[in-house]
Formats: structure tokens, C-alpha cells, sequence
């Protein structure tokens, strides 16, 4: 009883003194400050269509107005903390004096303003698992009368509401609706409300506990409002609590949207305070874009094809429309971003290195390369391209070659470019994670650089765009940047009309397939070297879509080819996307200087100063000087121990040799260098001339064979 009568008498003094706290801060400022542990994005039309959970310290959701609070869900948590709220300046007297003479109990006395007050000030939060002091309960009585003095009653509720702690990390009448019930707080019922009232008291109680609370609370709610007396057996309510102590948080509630939940993770990550942001995603198209993806997966399935990811982005202003990272619960690894991750390019690169070509005035697109077998050395070994069906198809037009995505021709290209101009044009066009050139080399015409989805598309649209390149966007409040101009307009064009040309595509497509539109695109498949990733990537005049899919694993996909795998679903957007307002069907305009000439029954493009010019002969394999093939200069051979000798043969090959040209190996004539000569090794040093017919020599390869001694 003596500290009771103490705390009495500190509160008269207190009042005596007419002591009313330090200012509180305004409505607004706490209003403004309070941040949801949740990010909210919104498409581009202010819809939502993405929450990410950014904050582990609570669980908290969107501030809610007190106008949207039901009533009886208002009325709930009044009655069942302070019941005389609204006749009260901050302080329950009555209350106050019979929790201070209960045996020096405090518990139960404070009002929602004191607690608000508690709330706002860290330094009155008691200790965990103590009661506030003395000094913190007359620091927080001094609050709630500031509180009083400076704010309304409906803002000092509206406040208590979006701040008060529920059960768990629950905080806020907007969380405890979502993730105790499942639905937002202007659709809880009465029961509903009673239960979460009486866990403002009790966050911790026992089912029991809970029901028990809950049932007295509702017949006193009861007595004042009919909405309360229905049920008055409290069924409705002892279900509810067991719902709520024994359940858990589903965890559907715990994520209320995933529409698009790799755009949600690239604003969480770059977290700038905000928890409502706006993007640039069409709402509808994403929702499309998703399903179809889906469906795309599913009908691959078979093909031990599992996951997928699609970018579609507007070419005027770089903005994404939609990101889909991958197929979502289907997905082998839902969390990865399919968008962002570096796969293997395959062909989706040829349409650069033609690009480069013809800016520098090295072909056009009528130009004849040979799609022939060719071998190159490199390193100690020879490289070997081949074409996807292992076919090849002799003197063909760059425009074939590349509508047609043949490998020897491109490789015959980047000889002609060169390695180095070539790697520096795709590091200009933001493709990120290059090697050193030198470590490429003519491997790299058919796709051996790692891209991702997101520079993939975005180099396409620079294609698109005449040349000129600009960052994507995925966030509607920020400006677009200023485009820089990294390729030729017309070099930019004429790749453009081959890619659009179905002619072109014919040798290995045919002339009707999924690739041929019914409105002007242009489009390029790729599918990596070991069948583990498949690309669709093109764009009409206004989009730029790009599509793939694969496993994330590195799983090998089973006979999955560039019309079969992305294709389908590039198509089926591009579809979509042809049936809204303004979409424009018709080819653009060639820009200035561009020449269009009609060249064997064909229109043909034509860079300026390049319609006539010698520079640009036919690249074939055979218009290579003579060389060696095999082996390479350099090469390093050990005979095998474990194998008969005479089955173990070394082959000497080359190219471009003469009529009456012979090999000559350390000296000694060995036969005819037009042809194929297999070689017995023998252990050491060799230096394998190949000699023309007027006693000239016109290459050398020096290597070492081993001795097959065990062990070696």
C-alpha cells in the first residue's frame, strides 16, 4: 500500500504542477515516419501486383485511415482496452486509482492515449519481462496529456491502431486482419474484431485464455450494439481462437501478391525507404506473359525443359512491360532470376558481328561466304565449327547466312573483323562479364560469351532503336536516359531487314514457321552448344520481347530447337501485344543514306560506297592461304602404352595446298599434301613441312611426341 499511495501522490503533485510533457510530434510526422515492413510495387497504372516482406523487425502492412476501419471493429478495441476513451483527457482517473490501491498493481490502468504515448516514446517501453517504473508511468501520463492537448481523439485512434502490437511480430490492425484472418481490415466480422481486441491485452494467451477473454468482451459489446449479440454461445468465437493459437500464419497470407516477384526483389534490394513504389509493369501483359510461360513449360515438360524466363520492353523509352524471372511454383529454382542470370549466348551474338561487318565496310549482306567444312588452328589443337543439323549448304549470301544462323559463314566473319573490334562492340552495348579477347577466339562468332536476358533485349532493341543504346527502366519515377549511339544507323538497319526477311530464315526453318509474323518483326533463336539454354529474342517498331528457357540446373534440354523452345511463347506475346491501340505493323523507314537497290530478283540494302566495292570478294575457306591444319604448330602428342602401336596414327592435314605439293617430315618426303596422311609416332621432336611444287616451302608445324613409357 505505501507504494501505491507514493505513485498516488506522484500524480497529484504532477498535476498540480499543471506539468504537461515536452511537445509531442504531430500526427502527420508519425504518420509520414511509420514505414510497412512490406513493399508494395504497383504496374505502371497504379495497380498492385507485388508485396516483399523488407523488414525482419515486425510485420506491419499499409497504414489504414480510421474512416476505413469498420465500426464495430473500432468500437471492439475501445471497449476492450479503454472503455471510457472518449470522456477521458488522456487519463482514466477512476481506473488509475483502482489499479494503484489493487494490492500495488498497476496493470490495466493505461489508456489507449498513455499507451499510444508508450509507443512514440522508446524511453517509457519497460524492460522485457517487467512492468514500467514508476517514473516511466508518470512520464507516459505526462505524454498522453501532451498527446491530448496537441492531437483528436479520432487521430490519437487512428494512430493507436496502426501502431499497437498484436501477437507475434503482428503490428497494426492492418497485419492482424491479413495474417490472422486472411482478408483486409474493412471485411473482419464482429468475432473477428472481439478476438483481436482481446489479444491487444493478451498477444500471448492460451486458447483457452483466449476464448474465455473474448466470449466476456462480446457480451459486454453485446449489451451496447446489436451487431454483437448474435451467437451468444461464443462458437463462432471459440473456433476462432483455436484457429488463431494453434494454426499459425498460413503461408499464403504471408505474401499477398506474386505477380511479379523479381521486380519486387530488384526494388527491395535497392531499398530506398520507400514501401509503395510504382514500376513500369503493364499489369495485363504480366499476368499474360505469366501464364503463358507457364503453359510453354508444361508442354516442354516432356523435353526436360523446366524452367523459363521472359523480358518485354518498350524501344522508345526502355521501359520493362514485363519481367517474368522464371515459371514460378513450376520452376526447378523459383527464387532465381532467369532475367539476370548469365547463360551461354549461342547465336543470339551473330546479328552483332554482321552488324560490325557492315559498318566497316567489310561485307553486305549480298556478299558469298562458304559454308563449307573449315578447320582453324588453335592452340595446340584445331577448331572444327559445325552448323546445328551438321549440314552444310556451299556458297550462300550473308543475308542467308545469318536469317539461317549458319555457324562457318559467322566464323569465316569474325576472321574477317577480328576477335578484338568484335568483344569491344558487345562490351559497348553493356553486355557485361566479357573475357579478354584473346582468350575468345573465333568461337566466340557463335556465342561463346555469357549474356544475360536483360542485356540480351536490351542490345536487341538497340537494333531496334538505329544503333542507339539507353538503360532499361523498371521504375516509373525515374527518367529515361539520354541514348548514346554505339552502332551505324544503317549498319543497325540492314540487320534489322535480314532478321525480318523469312527468305533468309528458309534453309534452315523453312519458309513458314513460328518466327514468321503477320506484322513486321525481327527475330533471332539461339540455343547454346550443349542444349542447355534456347533463346527467342526480336522486335517489332514499338516492342523488343525476349524469351528463354532451359534448366537452371544445366541439364541438357532433349531435342529442343530454336522454333520448339522460346519461339512459341515469343510469338504468342508479340500476338498479344499486336492487339492493343497504336501498335504499329508496317517496316519502319530506312534511315538517310541507306541504298536500296533490286539485286537478282530482290531488294537488297546497301551501306554508302559499299554497292560495287572489291574489298568485299567472296570469303570462302579455300581463298586461304596454303597452311597446315593438323597438327597445330605447337602440338603436344604421347603415345598411349595401352595401345598396339599400329593402331595409333597421327594425321597430317592441310589446306589450300597446289597440285604436285608433298609433306616432308624432318626432312624426309612423305607423299602428297592433298591429301589426308596418317602417321605411325614415334617418340621426339618433328618439324612437318609442307612443300610446293616449285621446291618452296610453304608452312610449317613443329611438335613432340612422347614415348609411351606406364606412368607418363
Amino acid at each position: 500500500m505505501k507504494r501505491a499511495a507514493l505513485f498516488i501522490l506522484g500524480i497529484v503533485v504532477l498535476g498540480a504542477y499543471g506539468l504537461s510533457g515536452a511537445a509531442p510530434p504531430r500526427f502527420e510526422a508519425v504518420q509520414g515516419l511509420y514505414r510497412a515492413s512490406d513493399l508494395t510495387v504497383r504496374a505502371r497504372d497504379g495497380e498492385p501486383i507485388q508485396e516483399v516482406r523488407v523488414s525482419d523487425a515486425v510485420r506491419r502492412f499499409e497504414w489504414v485511415a480510421l474512416a476505413d476501419v469498420p465500426p464495430h471493429v473500432r468500437e471492439a478495441i475501445v471497449q476492450g482496452e479503454d472503455k471510457r476513451f472518449w470522456l477521458h483527457g488522456g487519463v482514466d482517473w477512476r481506473a488509475l486509482g483502482r489499479a494503484a490501491l489493487s494490492r500495488g498493481s498497476r496493470g490495466g490502468a493505461s489508456t489507449l492515449t498513455m499507451q499510444l504515448a508508450g509507443m512514440l516514446a522508446p524511453e517509457l517501453r519497460p524492460a522485457p519481462g517487467r512492468p514500467r517504473s514508476h517514473r516511466q508511468k508518470i512520464e507516459q501520463i505526462r505524454g498522453a496529456w501532451a498527446l491530448e492537448g496537441a492531437w483528436s481523439k479520432e487521430e490519437i485512434l487512428e494512430a493507436y491502431l496502426n501502431l499497437v502490437p498484436f501477437r507475434g511480430e503482428i503490428e497494426g490492425i492492418s497485419a492482424a486482419a491479413r495474417l490472422l484472418f486472411g482478408k483486409g481490415v474493412g471485411a473482419l466480422t464482429p468475432d473477428e474484431a472481439v478476438i483481436t481486441a482481446v489479444l491487444v491485452r493478451a498477444p500471448n494467451a492460451s486458447r483457452e485464455r483466449l476464448s474465455e477473454r473474448a466470449c466476456r468482451l462480446k457480451s459486454r459489446l453485446g449489451e451496447r450494439s446489436p451487431v454483437f449479440a448474435v451467437d451468444r454461445e461464443c462458437r463462432g468465437i471459440n473456433a476462432l481462437a483455436l484457429q488463431v493459437t494453434t494454426t499459425g500464419v498460413p503461408e499464403a497470407r504471408l505474401v499477398r501478391l506474386n505477380e511479379a516477384p523479381h521486380v519486387g526483389r530488384f526494388f527491395a534490394e535497392r531499398d530506398r525507404g520507400q514501401r509503395d513504389v510504382r514500376s513500369t509493369i503493364d499489369g495485363a501483359l504480366q499476368r499474360f506473359t505469366g501464364e503463358q510461360l507457364r503453359a510453354q513449360l508444361a508442354a516442354l515438360a516432356d523435353a526436360n525443359v523446366a524452367d523459363g524466363a521472359v523480358l518485354v520492353v518498350r524501344n522508345d523509352t526502355g521501359e520493362v512491360v514485363s519481367y517474368l524471372g522464371n515459371g514460378g511454383s513450376e520452376s526447378s529454382a523459383r527464387y532465381v532470376d532467369g532475367v539476370r542470370a548469365k547463360r551461354q549466348a549461342g547465336s543470339t551474338l551473330k546479328p552483332f558481328l554482321y552488324a560490325l561487318a557492315f559498318e566497316r565496310r567489310l561485307l553486305t549482306a549480298d556478299a558469298i561466304l562458304n559454308d563449307a567444312p573449315i578447320d582453324i588452328p588453335a592452340g595446340i589443337g584445331v577448331y572444327r565449327p559445325r552448323n546445328y543439323d551438321n549440314s552444310y549448304h556451299g556458297p550462300v549470301t550473308v543475308r542467308a547466312a545469318l536469317g539461317s544462323s549458319l555457324n562457318i559463314p559467322a566464323v569465316l566473319t569474325v576472321q574477317r573483323v577480328g576477335v578484338a573490334p568484335f568483344v569491344d562492340l558487345l562490351g559497348r552495348l553493356d553486355i557485361g562479364e566479357l573475357q579478354r579477347a584473346d582468350t575468345y577466339g573465333p568461337s566466340v562468332a557463335l556465342g561463346s560469351p555469357v549474356v544475360s536476358l536483360w542485356e540480351l533485349v536490351n542490345a536487341y532493341r538497340t537494333l531496334a532503336q538505329g544503333g542507339f543504346l539507353s538503360p532499361l527502366v523498371l521504375s516509373a519515377d525515374e527518367p529515361t536516359q539520354s541514348p548514346r549511339q554505339v552502332l551505324d544507323r544503317g549498319a543497325a538497319a540492314i540487320v534489322a531487314d535480314i532478321l525480318s526477311d523469312r527468305e533468309s530464315r528458309a534453309a534452315t526453318f523453312g519458309l513458314e514457321n513460328t518466327l514468321a509474323t503477320p506484322y513486321w518483326t525481327a527475330v533471332k533463336t539461339g540455343t547454346s552448344k550443349d542444349m542447355t539454354d534456347n533463346w527467342c529474342v526480336g522486335f517489332s517498331r514499338d516492342f523488343t520481347v525476349g524469351v528463354w528457357v532451359g534448366n537452371f540446373s544445366g541439364a541438357p534440354m532433349h531435342n529442343v530447337s530454336g522454333v520448339t523452345g522460346a519461339a512459341p511463347l515469343w510469338a504468342r506475346v508479340f500476338d498479344f501485344l499486336s492487339q492493343r491501340p497504336g501498335f504499329r505493323i508496317e517496316p519502319p523507314s530506312l534511315p538517310d543514306g541507306v541504298i536500296a537497290l533490286e539485286r537478282g530478283g530482290r531488294r537488297e540494302l546497301y551501306l554508302p560506297g559499299t554497292v560495287s566495292s572489291p574489298a568485299l570478294a567472296p570469303v570462302t575457306g579455300e581463298s586461304q592461304p596454303t597452311t597446315i591444319i593438323s597438327p597445330a604448330d605447337g602440338a603436344l602428342f604421347a603415345i598411349d602404352p595401352d595401345m598396339p602401336l599400329d593402331v595409333q596414327r597421327i594425321a597430317f592435314e592441310g589446306r589450300g595446298a597446289p597440285a604436285g605439293s608433298e609433306w616432308v617430315l624432318n626432312g624426309s618426303a612423305l607423299g602428297s599434301a592433298r591429301e589426308r596422311h596418317l602417321w605411325a609416332p614415334q617418340a621426339g621432336r618433328y618439324t612437318l613441312a609442307l612443300r610446293g611444287p616449285d621446291g618452296h616451302i610453304a608452312a610449317t608445324a613443329g611438335f613432340v611426341v612422347r614415348g609411351g613409357e606406364r606412368g607418363q
